[in-house]
């Protein structure tokens, strides 16, 4: 029984959703924020049937903006240029096509085609692009300033609203681009020669011709998160006099630590080591722990090459053993 509903879980695309409470709370609130805003301003410029129509694209929109604010289809560009594109389509289609129903299907597979080339993919853009058609004479009477208002400036309104609710919470920062800032002396090979490459993920992406809904840095961290999770501790007898150590951590909680003294290693219960931060977190502070609960904070061991920190790799870690 159990595996039946596993395979229809899979089939059915039910994933299990691991964000917290709060977080789904949080997106839930930005979703009001935004909408009430547009909807306020929406029936300024048309009646109430119409405003439902334009105002459901934004509420779908407001999904992106606040469930998944880092996902490529949730970003500026995409938000901009996607509903005012597929408006553009949308108004054209209806002056152009007599037949509504072509007019229509013309309308979103254009938007569609439209968005792909432009590099702005906003699902809710068709929805905005399908309005243009089968809204009613309000819709109709505006034109192309249907472009401008309401659909520009709701964008307006829904992106100054993402911009300024996620800055609220460090974890959410909008556009994506700002997740991204760390600390200048950060390297931006953060301790792992097996970290993959920006040029990696977009191969990998490119030989399954599809577009994944996800970024390359997002994909970079969730890879690294995965690998730190099943790293094992170093052993107290790896932790050496002058080598440099990584705690594996993501972003601005990395951190290089350098092993700068150490106590007599034959007395276990004053097995002390002293310890400076050479990068990252904390950097130019030193400490002093037991080597064995250094051991429990050192993910790995690591070299500097050039201007990047890198995991030390079997054969690298026993030439320096031999040099020391």
């Amino acid at each position: 029984m159990q595996r039946t509903l596993e395979k229809i879980n899979q089939f059915a695309g039910i994933g299990t959703n691991k964000t917290g409470h709060s977080e789904k709370l949080i997106s839930g609130l930005g979703g009001f924020t935004g909408i009430l805003l547009i909807l306020i301003f929406t029936r300024q410029v048309v009646s109430a049937s119409d405003a439902g129509l334009i105002v459901a694209s934004m509420g779908a929109s407001a999904v992106l903006l606040f469930a998944v604010p880092h996902g490529p289809l949730s970003q500026p560009w995409a938000l901009v240029g996607g509903h005012t594109i597929s408006a553009f389509i949308g108004v054209s289609s209806y002056m152009l096509i007599p037949d509504l129903f072509i007019a229509a299907a013309v309308a979103v597979g254009m938007a569609i085609t439209a968005m792909y080339y432009l590099r702005c993919i906003h699902p809710p853009g068709g929805a905005t692009a399908l309005t243009a058609v089968v809204a009613g004479s309000g819709v109709h009477d505006l034109g192309y300033y249907y472009l401008i208002t309401p659909v520009l400036v709701n964008v307006a309104i829904i992106l100054s609203v993402a911009l300024l609710f996620n800055y609220l919470f460090h974890w959410r920062r909008y556009p994506a681009a700002i997740m991204h800032y760390g600390k200048k002396d950060t390297p931006q090979d953060q301790a792992d020669e097996e970290s993959l490459s920006r040029d990696d993920l977009e191969h990998a992406l490119r030989q399954m011709n599809q577009y994944v809904d996800v970024g390359h840095e997002e994909l970079g961290k969730i890879y690294q998160l995965a690998r730190n999770r099943n790293n094992l501790t170093l052993g107290t007898d790896q932790i050496m006099l002058g080598h440099y150590y990584s705690n594996g951590q993501y972003g601005n909680d990395w951190a290089v630590r350098q092993i700068v003294d150490e106590s007599d290693r034959s007395r276990p219960d004053r097995d002390q080591i002293i310890y400076k931060v050479v990068a990252g977190k904390d950097r130019r502070s030193s400490g002093t722990l037991t080597r064995e609960a250094f051991a429990n904070w050192a993910r790995y061991e690591v070299f500097l090459n050039e201007n990047s920190w890198q995991r030390v790799s079997p054969l690298a870690e026993q030439n320096l053993r031999a040099v020391s």
